[in-house]
C-alpha cells in the first residue's frame, strides 16, 4: 500500500472537531505565491493549483522513468494546503477576498531533495509545455499551533477560529500570526465535488505562550 500522510500523521491532517494544540515540525513543500480572490476562475490561485499538482505528480511518478530519487517509496500525494493573509488586516476579512495574499502548498516527502525538485520542475516544463518558474522549494517550521477540523463552508470559519482562540487562551497561549507565521488551511475535500456544508478543512493558527 502506498504511504498515506493523512493516515500516518493524523495529528497534523485529521484533528478532532474541537480545538487542540500541536507542535508542527519543519517540512518541505512545493509552493506557489500569489494574490487575489481564490474563487476567480482565471485568477492566480486556480493557476497555482495546476502548477503544484504538475510538480507533485512528476515527482510521484518519477520511479517509472530514468530519473531515480534516492530513498523513494510509493506514496499518496498529500493534500493541498494554503497560507493566507491580507495586508493591514488583523485576522481574515472574508468580505474582501480580492485582497488575499497566499502561498499554495503541497507537502513533499522527506526523501525529495532540492536537486530532485529542480529536476521535476525541468521535467514538467519539458513534458507539459508549461511555465513552472513560479514554483519554489519551500521549507517551513510551523512550530506550536492551535488547530481544529472545520466542517462546512470556508466563509463559516470565523466561528471555528473563535473557538480556537478561546481554547488557546484557556491553555495559556495567544495568537501569533506575523509576517512569517500564517493563517493555515489544509483541504481534505474537493469543493468541486463536495457540498459546502460537508467540506472538511483543517484550520491552524500559530500561537505563543502569553507574556513569553
Amino acid at each position: 500500500m502506498p504511504f498515506d500522510y493523512k493516515k500516518e500523521y493524523k495529528e497534523f491532517y485529521m484533528p478532532p472537531k474541537k480545538p487542540s494544540i500541536v507542535n508542527v515540525p519543519s517540512m518541505n513543500y512545493i509552493a506557489v505565491r500569489g494574490k487575489g480572490n481564490p474563487n476567480d476562475e482565471d485568477g492566480e490561485y486556480k493557476a497555482s493549483i495546476g502548477l503544484l499538482y504538475g510538480i507533485a505528480f512528476t515527482i510521484k511518478m518519477s520511479y517509472k522513468g530514468n530519473y531515480k530519487i534516492d530513498g523513494y517509496f510509493e506514496y499518496v500525494v498529500p493534500p493541498l494546503e494554503g497560507f493566507w493573509w491580507q495586508n493591514g488586516v488583523d485576522g481574515i476579512d472574508y468580505a474582501h477576498k480580492e485582497n488575499f495574499n497566499f502561498i499554495s502548498l503541497i507537502r513533499l516527502p522527506d526523501f525529495v531533495t532540492k536537486e530532485d525538485f529542480d529536476w521535476a520542475v525541468s521535467e514538467a516544463t519539458k513534458k507539459k509545455k508549461t511555465d513552472f518558474s513560479k514554483v519554489e522549494f519551500f521549507t517551513y517550521n510551523e512550530g506550536v499551533c492551535v488547530q481544529c477540523m472545520h466542517i462546512g463552508s470556508y466563509d463559516d470559519e470565523p466561528a471555528t477560529i473563535a473557538a480556537m482562540n478561546e481554547y488557546a487562551e484557556k491553555n495559556g497561549y495567544e495568537l501569533d500570526i506575523t509576517d512569517s507565521r500564517f493563517h493555515h488551511e489544509i483541504y481534505l475535500s474537493d469543493p468541486r465535488r463536495c457540498n459546502p456544508e460537508k467540506l472538511k478543512t483543517v484550520v491552524r493558527h500559530p500561537i505563543k505562550k502569553i507574556n513569553s
